[in-house]
């Protein structure tokens, strides 16, 4: 996996783009705010499907990190299991980079 996506979303992080947290996340998909949501493949089953089955719902993409320890050292955080990024350019850039 390409590692670019990292120094992108900790450019996101630094620009205030990037919400974490599983319920503060759940919240911003149903606002509307939520341009990608990436998931750690190690998260809980019930979290996986909380957040997979919202982002279904509101048309959100998800994209896949590889753990959790990964997603929160990309935004200077402990571990993280979900993020979302809340502007487009960011997004699209990362989808990119993540598929």
């Amino acid at each position: 996996m390409n590692e670019q996506w990292m120094s992108l979303l900790g450019l996101a992080n630094r620009a205030r783009k990037v919400i974490s947290g599983e319920e503060l996340v759940v919240k911003e998909v149903r606002r509307g705010g939520a341009k990608l949501v990436l998931l750690s493949d190690d998260a809980s089953a019930n979290t996986h499907k909380k957040v997979t089955d919202k982002c279904r719902t509101y048309k959100v993409p998800v994209a896949f990190v590889p753990d959790r320890n990964v997603l929160g050292k990309a935004i200077g955080k402990d571990a993280r299991v979900v993020a979302a990024v809340t502007e487009a350019g960011f997004a699209s850039k990362l989808k990119g980079l993540l598929d």
